[in-house]
């Protein structure tokens, strides 16, 4: 039980994908059509990079034209660094470019970038720090780009840890998680070169962490783009975007009807956890049975 049952503040988190990110974009979308508040946005890797577009306050159709940008080809820098073949120079120039040289706290909405410490396996999630570096470590896929050093850490992509964002959520305020999750099939592209194969197997070594913690959601949202490609979606933009669109339209009045119950919930389990034994059992019932069918329509 949350300690705040009256906080009905909507936090979103942004999975990784790759070139597939261009679907969160029409998830922000549908969130705008509806005129509902995002009050908390975390991201990891191509997450990291659209959550902080929209959080430094960038138009819809603006995020959209970085859509043709997610193209590795586009966002590779070769190197001859040892700990990986490209650099993250080209996606740093595109955040200068775009938002200026900032810092993460600075966002208009409270924003969070998850990435992992490849030499302990910890997940290091920046509130505050240069936004540039930030989310150049979280989208550092190991093996092809070199990590990023950052405070003394060896830093890269976010999702070996946790692919949907969820876990920083509550303390950034957020009473209700919507988590989007790019690669919600047991479906992979059928590899066309070295980087699919790579991309294939980080998602299968991710998948089994993720469905258990998409669990701690209150709202999921699950995209099956195994048909598109995770280097470069650039001729299909519109097709990837509107993927993000539809369902996320779909279950909008899911999140209009949680931010409606969600106090009843958790009042209800408040009763049930907090009044005295002496109370009749005719409202500990009732209370119970309210819970459980809650609960049960969350899980259909």
């Amino acid at each position: 039980m949350k300690w705040n049952p009256l906080n009905t503040k909507i936090g979103l988190a942004l999975g990784g994908g790759a070139a597939k990110g261009i679907a969160h974009i029409g998830v922000l979308k549908a969130f705008e059509e509806e005129q509902i508040t995002i009050s908390a946005i975390s991201g990891t890797s191509v997450g990291a990079l659209v959550a902080s577009y929209y959080a430094f306050g960038q138009p819809i159709h603006q995020i959209m034209s970085i859509g043709s940008t997610l193209n590795l080809s586009k966002m590779m820098n070769f190197t001859w660094k040892k700990r990986g073949f490209f650099s993250t120079d080209p996606i740093k120039a595109m955040i200068h470019r775009d938002l200026g040289d900032v810092n993460i706290e600075d966002a208009n909405i409270p924003l969070a970038i998850c990435t992992t410490d490849i030499e302990t396996g910890e997940q290091i999630i920046f509130r505050k720090g240069n936004l540039a570096e930030a989310v150049c470590a979280s989208m550092a896929v190991p093996g092809l780009f070199v990590p990023v050093e950052i405070d003394g850490r060896t830093l890269v992509d976010g999702g070996l840890v946790e692919n949907v964002p969820i876990s920083p959520l509550e303390s950034m305020g957020a009473g209700i998680t919507v988590a989007i999750d790019l690669t919600h099939t047991k479906r992979y592209v059928m590899p066309k070169d070295t980087l699919d194969v790579i991309g294939n197997a980080i998602d299968i070594g991710m998948d089994l962490r993720t469905r258990e913690q998409l669990k701690k959601a209150d709202i999921v949202v699950g995209l099956d783009l195994s048909k598109y490609s995770r280097t470069n979606n650039a001729e299909t933009a519109h097709e990837l975007y509107m993927e993000g669109y539809r369902p996320m339209k779909a279950q909008i009045s899911e999140v209009l009807w949680y931010k409606r119950t969600n106090t009843l919930h958790y009042l209800a389990k408040a009763v049930l956890r907090l009044i005295p034994f002496k109370v009749p059992e005719i409202i500990k019932d009732a209370a119970s049975r309210f819970v459980k069918r809650f609960d049960r329509m969350l899980d259909n």
